[in-house]
């Protein structure tokens, strides 16, 4: 089967086909552009350089979230639009998921991924690996890294912390749990499209007409918007 990932939950853009346990084609940059400009091209040029057209990919898996809201709705948009149109089922996965794999595969212990998201919060989850498969220990959820940390001190096994804003929380991950704490190495930090397709290439599909992004909180327009709806008229 051949599965196209896709994947601009944040600053990395990356698409990636594989035919059954074949990666034939990858594509990644983490630069700070507009994934709506580039998508598209990307994929028309990864599928031309693989020597395939649309009507050869089978299904579609794309990074569902938490992440840049922007970058998450993009992905999700462009996802449901070739599936629909090519007729093929879709799937989302945590993008936190496809950040553990990337860069956890081969660790022995817990694999927390993190994404900053403003005022000292992350969006994170807790991973391991279980005779070869990748199981979710703790949700993916949004809180103070501090308050993560602290919480991670209960697990008897080291952590290994990546993604691209591990170095914004880096000090203070490393003050609570020391030695207990496990950083990776620059070059894993980016998610792989290629582990993205092969979490989503057996994973149950998804309605594409209700399938939505997974932002873990609302939009802060949307935040704001919804408190001004809910406070009373004045004189009420």
């Amino acid at each position: 089967m051949k599965v196209l990932a896709i994947d601009t939950s944040n600053y990395v853009l990356g698409i990636a086909i594989i035919d059954d346990e074949k990666v034939i084609g990858e594509y990644i940059t983490n630069l700070k552009k507009n994934h709506s400009v580039r998508i598209m091209p990307a994929i028309e040029t990864l599928l031309r350089d693989c020597d395939l057209t649309a009507a050869d990919i089978e299904k579609v898996v794309v990074a569902q979230g938490p992440g840049s809201y922007t970058g998450v709705r993009i992905g999700v948009t462009i996802a449901k639009t070739l599936a629909w149109s090519l007729q093929v089922p879709l799937s989302g996965v945590s993008s936190l998921a496809v950040s553990a794999v990337s860069a956890g595969r081969y660790f022995d212990g817990l694999v927390s991924p993190l994404t900053d998201a403003r005022r000292g919060q992350v969006y994170t989850g807790l991973y391991r690996y279980e005779k070869g498969n990748l199981v979710n220990v703790v949700e993916d959820q949004l809180l103070l890294s501090a308050d993560w940390a602290e919480r991670l001190k209960q697990y008897d096994e080291p952590v290994l912390f990546t993604g691209n804003d591990v170095p914004l929380h880096k000090e203070v991950i490393a003050k609570t749990l020391g030695d207990q704490a496990r950083f990776a190495g620059m070059t894993d930090y980016n998610p792989r499209p290629s582990e993205l397709a092969l979490l989503g290439k057996d994973k149950e599909s998804a309605d594409v007409h209700a399938f939505v992004p997974n932002y873990i909180r609302l939009a802060e327009a949307e935040a704001k918007w919804l408190e001004s709806k809910n406070k009373p008229e004045a004189g009420q």
